[in-house]
Order: structure tokens, then sequence, then C-alpha cells
């Protein structure tokens, strides 16, 4: 009878007890499921962006930054960025207008996630109309605080 090698006895013990961590491992939690959101909450949602939109034809700083949470972060951007941005455009064109469809919303969690269609428009002197933005059922993050809900942002 051949002797077995040292060698593949210690590979047999690794494997062994490696597949008997991996079968202890306890299970990965389930998978967060996005639903469609309640129609009373896509009603206020809708209500919300709404309310965002006119206020920024208006040039009504504060009031747009009313919709968007103090945590807020996304793709790097912070609620001053969003400020500082605002601001730009406030000063570049002599009017603004905001064309903004609300696609659909879900709930994932305690979140809701509002896809949306628009184009934001301004006024230059001179030159006149052009279009500063399109997007197309792009997807942002809001969540209810004591105010109502507010912009929050994917938390990247």
């Amino acid at each position: 009878m051949a002797c077995p090698r040292p060698g593949a006895a210690l590979l047999a013990l690794v494997l062994g007890v490696g597949a008997q961590a991996l079968a202890a491992a306890p299970p990965a939690p389930p998978a967060i499921v996005a639903t469609p959101a309640p129609p009373e909450v896509a009603a206020a949602l809708q209500s919300a962006v709404e309310l965002a939109r006119a206020r920024f034809e208006t040039r009504d700083l504060a009031g747009v930054l009313a919709s968007v949470s103090e945590q807020y972060r996304s793709n790097g951007m912070t609620k001053p960025a969003v400020r500082d941005q605002l601001n730009a455009m406030f000063a570049l064109y002599q009017q603004l207008r905001a064309r903004v469809m609300v696609d659909r919303v879900e709930m994932v969690g305690e979140v809701a996630w509002i896809y949306t269609t628009g184009e934001v428009s301004g006024r230059l002197p001179i030159v006149g109309w052009v279009t500063v933005l399109t997007w197309q059922a792009e997807p942002e993050v809001a969540r209810r605080e004591a105010t109502g809900w507010r912009l929050f942002g994917f938390q990247d």
C-alpha cells in the first residue's frame, strides 16, 4: 500500500476546514427590493418636485434649497455645492425655465427613489433661450424629514 504524501493530507485538511467555515457563515442579508410607492407618497413627492421647480423659476434660492436635506450627498455633490451651482445659474441666465415630469416613484426601505425626466432652459443676453440641461428617467433619493420629503442623494 502506498503511503500518502504529507502535502496532500495537509491540503485535504485545509480544504475541509475551509468548506466547514463557509458552511457555518451566516447567510447574506436579503436583497432590498424596490416597490412602487403608495399613491399618497407619490402624490406628495410630485407636489414637492413641482414646488421646487416653481421656486427655481422664480430664483428663490432659499426655497429651492429647502427641498434639499442638510445631509445631501450624491456623486460628490453636497448641499453647499448645490447652492453654488444654483447661484451660478441665477447669475448667468436672465431667466430660467424648468420642465420636470415625475416618471415613477419607488420605495426602497424608508427612502423614495424618484425618477424624473426634464429640461432646464435659460435666457442669455443677446443669444436668447438655450438648453442648459436635459435628462431622462434619472433617479434621485428622497427621505422624509421633520419638514417633509427632502432630497437626500445616494450618499456615496
